[in-house]
């Protein structure tokens, strides 16, 4: 399979500016639009989709992420039901434990056991099979057979979470573009699909990062310097766990060690203070930068260790010209993906 083309728009008002550049990316060759789930700090995101949906034709849209802990897992399951619906069959769910939208309301992510156990209701129940919850037989009988299954792709970083995206997901979420790393954290999973008795070579892997193509390396990088810094909150709930010598690499784990704090004020937006301390080296590391061959050059390595997919986090300025590049430059490059 060619390497697929998502992007990622703030839930950011107003909604027209969302919707118009969803359209904007589908004109391009973009097949994914993705949005953020955390209520407090963006709009709500479940009618934006919708509004996104109805406004393109071919695109699939889902969240990246959403989580089982803000969002009751029935109600959750049923709003990506009633908008494959509504999309006639576009829907893709991108769900992990929760960053953002939990602990900005002063909750915590929800616990790994608990995580696995509402993801393999989820997954059912909003595909219109028969659930129990709580005690109770539960089914979407509204459901229409005809429409593709809703894939769920789970995001994760640590061997825990990595595991249930083996044994339950169709595929693991990352959220970096470090070929090391994205090799190490497939791997982990895969083990734990075929320990389940899945086919691991059927896991999915989706990359999500920023990407500025401009020939100015040095403004690239300060458009993107909050994202590494995004990173490093599940880098530090890592830590936290396994501490800084285990079996996780030292290229996702080193570069928290001079870290000093995180605002979620200033979450995803550009020229956050609280990235100040990521060098040029993660930057390059964990994003898509340069010009149009650099990028294609690092999308390229990026096919060849396995991603099916890469994900642009449009948080950067001159997203048009983002899209346009991409449009013209970059996506043609890969056969097999609409240009």
């Amino acid at each position: 399979m060619a390497l697929s083309f998502g992007v990622t728009v703030l839930p950011d008002p107003p909604s027209s500016r969302f919707v118009e550049l969803f359209q904007l990316a589908e004109s391009h060759g973009f097949e994914y639009g993705w949005t953020y789930d955390s209520h407090v700090l963006w709009q709500e995101s479940f009618p934006l989709l919708t509004l996104a949906a109805r406004a393109t034709t071919t695109m699939k849209f889902g969240h990246c992420v959403t989580n089982p802990g803000t969002r009751e897992p029935t109600v959750l399951a049923s709003g990506y039901a009633t908008m494959h619906d509504i999309s006639d069959g576009r829907m893709v769910m991108g769900i992990g434990r929760g960053d953002s939208a939990v602990r900005y309301i002063g909750d915590k992510p929800v616990r790994v056991a608990e995580f696995e156990r509402r993801l393999a209701m989820i997954k059912d129940f909003m595909n219109g099979r028969e659930v129990e919850w709580n005690e109770k037989e539960l089914q979407l009988k509204w459901v229409r057979p005809e429409l593709p299954e809703i894939p769920m792709w789970v995001a994760g970083y640590g061997p825990k979470a990595l595991a249930v995206a083996g044994r339950v997901g169709d595929g693991v979420i990352i959220q970096l573009a470090d070929p090391v790393i994205v090799q190490w954290i497939m791997d982990t999973a895969r083990k734990a699909a075929e320990e389940a008795g899945r086919d691991p070579a059927a896991l999915k892997c989706i990359v999500s990062a920023p990407s500025h193509i401009s020939d100015d390396i040095a403004d690239s990088r300060e458009q993107v310097r909050w994202f590494p810094a995004m990173v490093s909150n599940h880098v530090m709930d890592l830590i936290e766990r396994y501490g800084f010598e285990s079996e996780i690499p030292h290229e996702l784990t080193e570069y928290v060690r001079v870290r000093k704090f995180y605002d979620y004020d200033e979450h995803s937006r550009v020229g956050a203070k609280h990235g100040e301390f990521v060098t040029d080296d993660i930057c390059d590391r964990f994003c898509v930068l340069g010009n149009a061959d650099q990028a294609t050059a690092k999308l390229k390595e990026l096919e060849s260790v396995g991603v099916d997919q890469v994900n642009i986090y449009l948080m950067t300025q001159g997203q048009e010209d983002v899209l346009a590049a991409y449009g013209k430059d970059i996506i043609p490059q890969f056969t097999g993906v609409t240009a």
